[in-house]
């Protein structure tokens, strides 16, 4: 058996960076920004009004003035505004030639085509100076998940199409003889195939495109049918027969339809029986078959590949410090991912942590790291947790 991290270590060489494609605009949220894009203009282009009121060429208490016209947004005022002159200006609208500031409507007194100006006015000119916001030229750096901040920014820097990381195509498939698909009637002897609908789910929420392929029996041809179907992914992701029983087809048979192994069990829990190798033109990841044991294994393993892939750094999932509500007892010999909740009081590991219970895991809201060979903690020590929500 080899630690977590000499698992992570060796996922990662495994794993392989993918190509970039251009998407519009509207497609790109959440998606992997692969290269830098830079504004093709000024924002705002030209001083403009930052409030309604009126141009001035200067202000001063009590000066009057006579309205010569008006600029809007969308439509401003052409000519030169000379001493003795303003213009009706609302937000947003350019700033005329000529004029150095804009006086806020609560200060000034309109009568017919003259206004005169309050008595006590402010220093603020009241104008967005051309480029204030960026330059043209200026950049959103690549290496960043785009949020609607960034499709904001970008579509005023007149970004019609943006170059982001091709989505890592991952193949997800269930094997053995005892699985049906939810809604299906199972036999006396059968269960419900959940782990693919698991994985399914986190792989999206991390940005990848899974493909859910049928159930590869517990025989060669369902096995051979499977993994010609999964032609074309960059991770193929196959859930139980990992081990070495007699009806562990995965492990028994893959090598022979061309899988590379790079290495077999993880010294942890849940999740020990893990492989891992490249499987002709894919990377591939064989998880156990309990079903908590494959989604702890997702976050532990599966994610920090996905965001590998996707450009974002080969860097084990991220952990938080908390405290325990609850004392533990002496862990053993293998990194133990312990179903947690946390409150306001830190967190509390329930008292089963049998990798069967996926009720237990839906309840959680962290998973507690436990170090091989960790001693009795008492209520009140920092412990290491993987947040799931």
């Amino acid at each position: 058996m080899i630690s977590v991290a000499e698992a992570l270590e060796q996922l990662f060489a495994l794993a392989r960076p993918l190509a970039v494609e251009t998407v519009p605009l509207l497609q790109a949220h959440g998606r992997m920004l692969a290269q830098d894009v830079a504004a093709t203009r000024d924002q705002p282009p030209f001083d403009g009004s930052a409030m309604d009121g009126y141009a001035v060429t200067h202000a001063a208490p009590g000066l009057r003035l006579r309205v010569i016209g008006e600029a809007a947004a969308g439509h401003g005022f052409d000519q030169t505004v000379k001493n003795g002159e303003a213009v009706r200006i609302f937000t947003g609208a350019p700033v005329p030639k000529g004029t150095k500031a804009v006086v806020i409507q609560e200060d000034v007194t309109r009568d017919g085509e003259w206004i005169t100006l309050g008595d006590s006015l402010d220093d603020n000119t009241y104008i967005r100076p051309a480029g204030g916001d960026f330059r043209s030229g200026d950049t959103v750096n690549a290496g960043r998940v785009i949020g609607a901040n960034d499709i904001a920014l970008m579509a005023a820097m007149n970004i019609a199409e943006v170059p982001v990381t091709r989505r890592p195509i991952v193949a997800l498939i269930s094997t053995g003889d005892e699985l049906v698909m939810p809604g299906d009637t199972p036999g006396p002897d059968q269960i419900i195939a959940s782990n693919t609908f698991g994985l399914h789910a986190l792989l999206r929420d991390l940005g990848a495109e899974p493909r859910m392929l049928p159930i590869a029996r517990d025989n060669e041809p369902s096995l051979r049918t499977a993994f010609d179907l999964a032609q074309g992914a960059d991770l193929i992701i196959t859930i139980g027969g990992a081990s070495v029983g007699d009806h562990d087809v995965v492990a028994n048979l893959a090598p022979q339809l061309g899988f590379d192994q790079s290495f077999y069990k993880v010294a942890m829990r849940p999740g020990k029986p893990l492989m891992a190798g490249r499987f002709r033109n894919a990377m591939m990841i064989g998880l156990p078959g309990n079903p908590v044991s494959a989604m702890v294994c997702g976050h532990v393993f599966v994610a920090p590949v996905v965001r590998a892939m996707l450009g974002l750094g080969a860097a084990p999932a991220p952990r938080k410090t908390g405290v325990l509500a609850q004392g533990l007892p002496a862990n053993g010999p293998r990194e133990h991912y312990m179903r947690a909740r946390l409150n306001a009081g830190g967190l509390t590991a329930f008292g089963s942590q049998d990798s069967s219970l996926l009720s237990i895991l839906g309840q959680a809201d962290a998973l507690i790291v436990r170090a091989p060979n960790d001693g009795p903690r008492a209520a009140g020590d920092s412990v290491e947790y993987l947040p799931l929500r």
